[in-house]
């Protein structure tokens, strides 16, 4: 088992079932897509370049999927947060009933059709 998926696996209840069931949707997404562990997440990585990662706040209570291509995103911009950061925008998530498959699906094709784009849109 990678580091990644040990991440995810030792994680408590609802963080587990929401980071499982986001990964099993980014890994669908498309060919070449590969989970690797860096600064301690889950980053999805798609052709050796950063493609998404997953964070938990414990300590604020949600699961972050978090994309770098941010502005080259075109899709669902009005359900997606910054928190003050410059580049990364996110789907925030705080129980697994509320992720939204639709939504998800759509932001990831729109990353990943979008990924060559360059990192500042």
């Amino acid at each position: 088992m990678n580091p990644a998926e040990a991440y995810i696996l030792r994680q408590s209840q609802p963080y587990r079932s929401m980071l499982l069931h986001l990964s099993i949707l980014i890994n669908r997404t498309g060919p070449n897509v590969v989970l690797k562990y860096k600064w301690n997440i889950p980053c999805f990585y798609v052709d050796d370049k950063p493609f998404c990662y997953l964070n938990v706040s414990e300590k604020k209570g949600y699961v972050d999927i978090a994309f770098w291509n941010a502005a080259s995103l075109t899709k669902h911009l009005d359900k997606m947060c910054s928190d003050n950061r410059k580049v990364i925008k996110s789907l925030r998530y705080f129980t697994l009933e509320e992720i939204n498959d639709t939504v998800v699906k759509e932001v990831l094709l729109d990353a990943y059709t979008n990924r060559f784009k360059n990192f500042y849109g």
